[in-house]
């Protein structure tokens, strides 16, 4: 049987709380106290709260800019990126909520390191080891609607490989992985809900899930899809703009372009590229490029 609480209590978190004794203390009541093989998902506003990661309001897109390292999407002012640390997040995660007004959170500068912080604390106080996730709602290819996710584990396995096994039927699986790590941070989402106050999520009975990882396995960066497996690095207006600047050898133009109305994008692109403007040799050239993305691992396109 699994269990699954978010406890009530934990106060205002700033850059004094000391999460590990606040976790343990709102967790001490029943269904409490914390356990060893226990996983506790913290939401990471707190973390980014108790790690000073605050900003002005005014300063909100200097912020996104800041944090990106490549615009995946951009609608507007709306801009779906890629963090430095590899997440791909709408306004690179800053949030407005549960904030005082004027004030913004950035997200955890390391969230897997946080996690570990997180995860020695609890494991020394309750003499065994318990797993860390650090989650935030993020949105989703194909499907509306958000759902937590994990952006930072420790001690806690993240992912579990089904290729080679065999199902019910006598069929050998090939590909399938679960994200364990995001399927724990949905879970507890549940119970600790977006308005609750309850940013603390423990679940219970998923003790084979705890303990040191392999390397390969220790943290939530492995749960990051990169290179050729990566099949959603831009998206459909900015796939086509990345493949014209790389076309047109000036593959530097994509930041300055991306956020641009596309017909003013594209007049800019045919008067800075060195490729031929000949509607033929830019279509062999396109082709070149596509033929290159599936030969390689790497894209050639910045980030």
């Amino acid at each position: 049987m699994v269990l699954l609480f978010a406890p009530a209590g934990l106060g205002e978190v700033t850059p004094e709380t000391d999460l590990v004794a606040e976790i343990l203390r709102v967790t001490g009541d029943e269904p409490g106290p914390l356990h060893p093989g226990d996983v506790v998902v913290v939401t990471s506003k707190i973390i980014s709260k108790a790690e000073g990661r605050y900003a002005d309001a005014g300063d909100r897109e200097d912020a996104i800019t800041g944090a990106t390292r490549r615009v995946v999407a951009q609608r507007g002012p709306m801009r779906i990126v890629r963090t430095h640390s590899g997440l791909t997040l709408a306004a690179a995660g800053v949030d407005t909520s549960n904030v005082d007004p004027g004030r913004i959170l950035l997200l955890p500068v390391d969230p897997d390191a946080s996690a570990e912080r997180l995860a020695a604390g609890l494991s020394a106080a309750v003499g065994g080891d318990v797993g860390v996730v650090v989650s935030d709602t993020a949105g989703r290819p194909w499907r509306l609607g958000q759902t937590d996710h994990a952006i930072g584990a420790a001690r806690v396995r993240v992912l579990a490989a089904y290729a080679g096994q065999v199902d019910g039927y006598g069929n050998e699986l090939a590909v399938t992985t679960m994200a364990l790590a995001d399927e724990l941070a949905a879970a507890a989402d549940l119970v600790k809900t977006k308005l609750g106050g309850r940013p603390v999520a423990v679940l219970r009975g998923l003790g084979d899930l705890v303990g040191p990882q392999p390397p390969e396995a220790a943290d939530a960066t492995a749960l990051l899809r990169t290179g050729r497996e990566d099949l959603f690095s831009h998206g459909s207006r900015e796939a086509v703009l990345a493949a014209l600047c790389h076309a047109l050898d000036v593959p530097e133009a994509y930041a300055q372009l991306v956020g641009a109305d596309p017909a003013a994008a594209g007049t800019a692109l045919l008067a800075a590229g060195t490729a031929p403007p000949d509607p033929e040799a830019l279509v062999r050239r396109l082709l070149e490029v596509a033929q290159h993305l599936g030969a390689t691992e790497r894209s050639p396109f910045p980030g």
